[in-house]
Parts: C-alpha cells; sequence; structure tokens
C-alpha cells in the first residue's frame, strides 16, 4: 500500500502574476477551496494519508492552510460557517503534513530528489496541483494505484493532446497491453510537433519507485537545462518499468488562465446545485 503523496510546490506562478507575488499560485481558489486542497484531497481518497510538499520562498500559507487557526475557528465556532471548514478538518485530522525547501528551481526532476528525504525508499505518488483533475468511476491517482498495484512499476498518467501542443508535455510511446494502458518505450520532454512519438501526453499524476531518486541524481540537466523527469523515467522504461495509464476523467490546466477559468466554471456549477 502506498501511503506517501509528494507535492512540488516551489514554483513562482509567473502567468498568474500579480495575483501570485505574494500568494502561493497553489493557494488560488477554485470557487471556494484552493487549488493545493484538491490535490490533497485526490491523494487522500486514494488512500495516501502522509502528505509531503517540496516548496520554496513564499509558501508559507500553504503550511498554515493544513493546519488549525485558532482564532478564526473560535469566532465561528456554532455558527453556520464552521460547516465550511469541515472538509479541510478531516484532512488535517486523517493526514501528517510535512515540508522541506527547494532553494533552487531546477525542474521537476531536482524538485521530486529534493523531496526524498520526505519519502525514503519506497514508491510514493506525486501530484502536480496545477492540473486539477476530476475523474468518472474514481480519482485518476486511485486509478493509477490500481495499475501499481498490478504491475508494481512506475505508472503516469497520460491524455491525448492536440499536435500542436505536444510540445507543452511530456510524450510517450510504446506497445499497449491492456485496455487504456501502454508498456512505455520511449518519451521525449516537449518535442516539436513532427518529432513527438505519439500525441499521448504526461500529465500532473505520478506514482514512482523509490530506484528513481538514484536515477535522478545521474540524471544531467536537460530541455531548458532542467533536471527533467522524462529522462529519469525513460531510464526506467528501457527497462519495462513504466506504464502509462489513460485515466478515465477531465484534466483542467490551472497552469493557464484558460484552464483556470474553465475549472472554476466546472465547479461553480456543482456548487450551485449543492447550494440549491
Amino acid at each position: 500500500m502506498i501511503n506517501k503523496c509528494l507535492f512540488p510546490v516551489a514554483g513562482y506562478g509567473t502567468r498568474f502574476l500579480p495575483a501570485t507575488k505574494a500568494m502561493p499560485k497553489e493557494m488560488l481558489p477554485v470557487v471556494n477551496k484552493p487549488l493545493i486542497q484538491y490535490g490533497v484531497e485526490e491523494a487522500h481518497d486514494a488512500g495516501m494519508r502522509r502528505i509531503a510538499f517540496v516548496t520554496g520562498r513564499t509558501k508559507r500559507a500553504i503550511e498554515d492552510h493544513f493546519d488549525i487557526t485558532y482564532e478564526l475557528e473560535d469566532q465561528i465556532s456554532g455558527t453556520a460557517k464552521e460547516d465550511r471548514l469541515g472538509e479541510v478538518r478531516a484532512l488535517i485530522k486523517d493526514c501528517t503534513f510535512s515540508y522541506t525547501r527547494q532553494i533552487e528551481m531546477k525542474g521537476l526532476g531536482h524538485a521530486i530528489l529534493t523531496g526524498e528525504t520526505l519519502i525514503g525508499n519506497e514508491a510514493f505518488g506525486v501530484i502536480l496541483a496545477d492540473d486539477l483533475c476530476v475523474g468518472t468511476s474514481a480519482g485518476v491517482m486511485s486509478q493509477l494505484m490500481a495499475v501499481y498495484d498490478k504491475y508494481q512499476c512506475s505508472v503516469v498518467a497520460v491524455e491525448k493532446v492536440p499536435a500542436q501542443e505536444v510540445d507543452k508535455y511530456g510524450v510517450v510511446a510504446g506497445e499497449f497491453i491492456e485496455e487504456g494502458l501502454m508498456r512505455v518505450s520511449d518519451m521525449v520532454e516537449k518535442p516539436p510537433a513532427d518529432q513527438a512519438p505519439s500525441n499521448l501526453a504526461i500529465i500532473g499524476r505520478y506514482i514512482l519507485t523509490p530506484d528513481i531518486f538514484a536515477i535522478l541524481r545521474e540524471t544531467a540537466p536537460g530541455k531548458g537545462g532542467e533536471v527533467q523527469i522524462t529522462d529519469a523515467l525513460l531510464a526506467q522504461a528501457r527497462q519495462g518499468k513504466v506504464i502509462a495509464c489513460r485515466f478515465a476523467g477531465q484534466r483542467f490546466d490551472c497552469g493557464s488562465v484558460d484552464g483556470f477559468v474553465a475549472a472554476t466554471n466546472y465547479f461553480y456549477d456543482i456548487y450551485k446545485k449543492t447550494q440549491g
């Protein structure tokens, strides 16, 4: 059973300036809940109770969010407003939260390696909060967990993207071994459309086996001068140890303004129904 999930949250969120000048992008609200809480709830639903954050400067609000706020809770105690804290209180009760800092921004691979001190020698999940996912029958991380339980190797969530957008993602190729599951043989970070091995793009959900840390330590900076998790996963894929899962559900790219607005509209429709 995997019980740890790593959240790399050290990025600056420059696409949302000036809102993110002093506030973590992960704390931007999608309706009445911060983006990061959706991700932690997904991890919790998948059975992960030990939540690890790789943070940076200006990220203190994330730590405060997953903690008791005595003054606020005293003020609203006994009122209808108290119910609005029910979901985050449940997370605080059920989960433990740990934090370490990424001093320099050297890419997602480097951020994951920074989290080794919180993870140790065991398989773990990774959620990028920018990708807000809604599963159909189960959450996306729960779907990846089911694949890991069967194959006992690293698992990445993928979805089809338009050919003109493949240069924004890590792209995979391989052989389908069952419906929706591909054993990965190749992956390329942000390829030009005419060099992409497929149009199946990795999104921000992973389950990684602990040998990924040793691989990352030996991984040279790649695309953009950053340590790419795609390059490390390719080393595992060459040994047949990476499965790509075409998840059932919908992803909102909340790292972009368009995706953030789409997610807000989607969850606002749900909010209106629950309030009605």
